[in-house]
C-alpha cells in the first residue's frame, strides 16, 4: 500500500520574499480497528504499514499471545471509500484455540490517539501487566560509546522521516554486537515500539533477551511496560522519561536511559549495563554516562 506518504500543495512564507505554493509531503496517518475473532478490542490511529505487526505487538503487549504460534492468522476485512476501494483499515486477528480471548477490559470504544498510544486505564495497577520473561538477570553490558551511536543510526534509517520529517521511530539493536535489528516507524511512539515487538514475535525472536530498545521520543510508562513484555533489558531514548517509567524500570530491573544526545546521557535505573567505552576517546572526560 503506498499510503505511507501523501502528497499536499502547501503554501510557504518566509519573511522578505514572496509567499510561494508548492508541493509538500505529509506522514499519513489513518485508523486501524484491530478486531480478535471478529470482535472489535481497540482502534488506534497509525501510519498504514507493517498492520500485521503492529496488532500482533498490541497484543504481546498486553499479555494476549507471547509466541508466533498463538496467532494463527491476521486478515483484513471487507471495507471500502467512496470510490470503492478496500480501505484496509480494519484487521481481524485469529487466535490459536488454547489461547484465551483477551479480557472484556481491553476493550476500547474510542479511537485512541497516536500521540498517547492505549489510554484510558482505570489505575496504575490495572497496566502493571505482568510479562512472560524477566530481565532483572540479563547479563547485558553495553559500552558507552556503542551505545551513544544508535540512536543517529536509528536517525539515517527513517527513510519516511526524510520525506516527512513528521514520524517518531522504534529500533532494536544487538546490545553485544551493535547490529540493528529492526526499525520500523510510525505517528505514534507507541505504534512504532508495537511494530518492532509484532516483528520479534513473528520472527519468534521472544523472549529479546541482549537487546536494546531505542525510541526517537521520550520514554513512557507504558513504551517501558512494552519493552518489558518482550524481555528486553534495555530502553533508552533521546528525551526524558517520564516519572512512572523510571519507577517500573527499577522495580523490574530493566536499565532506562534518557537524553541519549550525542556523547552524553542519564541512566535513571540499572546502571551497571552502561559500561566503559570501548574505544579511547569515545567519550570525553565529564561526558560519562550520569546516574540518576
Amino acid at each position: 500500500m503506498a499510503r505511507i506518504v501523501v502528497r499536499r500543495r502547501v503554501t510557504r512564507i518566509e519573511l522578505g520574499t514572496p509567499e510561494r505554493r508548492a508541493e509538500d509531503h505529509l506522514a499519513a496517518e489513518e485508523p486501524l480497528e484491530i478486531r480478535v475473532g471478529g470482535r472489535s478490542l481497540v482502534v488506534t490511529m497509525r501510519t498504514p504499514g507493517h498492520d500485521v505487526e503492529l496488532a500482533t505487538g498490541f497484543l504481546l503487549s498486553e499479555g494476549v499471545v507471547t509466541a508466533a504460534e498463538h496467532v494463527v492468522a491476521a486478515r483484513y476485512c471487507a471495507g471500502t471509500d467512496d470510490e470503492g476501494r478496500n480501505t484496509y483499515n480494519v484487521l481481524d486477528v485469529t487466535l490459536d484455540p488454547s489461547v484465551p480471548a483477551p479480557d472484556p477490559s481491553l476493550e476500547r470504544s474510542f479511537a485512541t490517539t497516536s500521540a498517547c498510544g492505549v489510554c484510558g486505564k482505570s489505575s496504575i495497577d490495572a497496566v502493571r501487566t505482568r510479562s512472560s520473561w524477566t530481565v532483572t538477570e540479563d547479563e547485558l553490558v553495553v559500552p558507552a560509546d556503542l551505545l551513544a551511536t544508535f540512536p543517529h543510526r536509528l536517525r539515517e534509517h527513517q527513510a519516511v522521516f526524510d520525506r516527512t520529517g513528521g514520524l517518531h521511530a522504534a529500533g532494536l539493536f544487538d546490545g553485544r554486537t551493535g547490529e540493528l535489528l529492526v526499525l520500523r516507524e510510525d505517528v505514534g511512539r507507541h505504534n512504532a515500539v508495537d511494530k518492532v515487538l509484532g516483528w520479534a514475535l513473528t520472527q519468534g525472536r521472544l523472549p529479546l533477551r541482549g537487546t536494546v530498545l531505542v525510541v526517537s521520543g521520550r520514554s513512557s510508562f507504558e513504551l517501558t511496560q512494552k519493552a518489558l513484555m518482550a524481555g528486553i533489558p534495555f530502553l533508552a531514548s533521546v528525551s526524558a522519561p517520564s516519572s512512572l517509567a523510571a519507577e517500573l524500570a527499577d522495580e523490574s530491573g530493566l536499565t532506562l536511559v534518557g537524553f541519549l544526545r550525542g556523547p552524553s546521557m542519564v541512566v535513571y535505573a540499572r546502571p551497571d549495563r552502561v559500561g566503559p567505552p570501548s574505544s579511547a576517546g569515545a567519550i570525553a572526560p565529564g561526558e560519562r554516562a550520569v546516574t540518576v
